[in-house]
């Protein structure tokens, strides 16, 4: 079986993606941004990897299945050209317009390419519990057993210490970001924990060894996150506007959710209570249960 996957853009949602290639038989061929690559490379002897601005490479051949998960037209046109007996996720319709297949609709009906409209996914969103990977894989035909993400192995890394904090997010959803970050370090350090803010790294195999090397990791809704959960590094996530329910916590993550969540769900703007809606307290005392007693 010949497999092509079109998944390039978040990180952390290429990272989510990988449980597939425990399912899927044969040769998977997955086309990715440049960034992505070494997180995908060597990971299954059955993939092979290729960037997005070599995706001619990918085009020879039949394929029985197409995944395609990016919600863009470019991405959607190159998948058309591709010849294949099963397509899942984004298309293109008979009229040209960008659509989705209905094994897909679990997924795409709460997405920004969704036939209800921005408004309808969100509330769809909203009201979801089922994590993205058992989404995917009931439209896909598979049973969803826990199956985890795959990652390399780490890179080599000089920082080490009990609690790492990701305290930085894209400018997509700026409310991601929690407004106690900064006092959350000065508190765990009083208590004699030693916590280091994670720094940006030339390469992502260098960030995955700073995560590596931590007892657990403090963040957002974000790749550290994924990273951490690939790695089993128990995690505490703080879900200020966007969906806890759709992350699969792996036994491994501890899931802080805003008492204002609804108020913020999916808004890209940006009001300052919606960083301060869940405490400083309550962040210590999840980091104090996943070290096994009060940091």
């Amino acid at each position: 079986m010949r497999t092509l996957i079109l998944k390039l853009n978040a990180t952390g949602d290429v990272v989510r993606t990988t449980p597939l290639l425990r399912v899927l038989n044969g040769v998977v061929t997955w086309i990715t941004a440049s960034r992505n690559v070494p997180l995908l490379e060597g990971i299954s002897p059955n993939l092979v990897v290729v960037p997005w601005e070599r995706r001619e490479e990918a085009m020879g051949g039949d394929y029985e299945l197409v995944i395609n998960l990016e919600d863009e037209r470019e991405v959607a046109e190159m998948a058309a050209r591709v010849s294949a007996e099963r397509r899942f996720g984004a298309v293109l319709d008979r009229a040209g317009a960008l659509a989705y297949t209905e094994d897909a609709n679990g997924w795409f009906d709460m997405s920004l390419i969704s036939r209800f409209g921005r408004a309808r996914a969100d509330a769809l969103k909203l009201r979801n519990r089922r994590t993205y990977q058992e989404l995917l894989f009931e439209g896909l035909g598979f049973s969803f057993n826990d199956q985890r993400y795959l990652l390399p192995p780490p890179g080599p890394s000089d920082l080490r210490g009990d609690v790492a904090i990701a305290s930085a997010s894209g400018p997509v959803w700026p409310m991601k970001t929690w407004a106690y970050f900064g006092e959350l370090g000065s508190e765990l350090r009083r208590r004699g924990l030693l916590v280091n803010v994670l720094p940006t790294r030339p390469t992502l195999l260098e960030h995955l060894g700073d995560i590596a090397n931590h007892r657990c990791v403090v963040g957002g809704d974000s790749l550290p996150m994924h990273l951490a959960l690939g790695l089993g590094v128990p995690t505490i996530a703080i879900f200020n506007c966007t969906s806890p329910w759709e992350i699969r916590d792996y036994g491994l993550l501890t899931k802080l959710i805003s008492p204002r969540i609804e108020e913020y769900f999916y808004r890209r703007d940006f009001d300052v209570e919606a960083t301060r809606a869940i405490p400083l307290a309550a962040c210590v005392e999840a980091i104090g249960r996943t070290l096994g007693g009060s940091p």
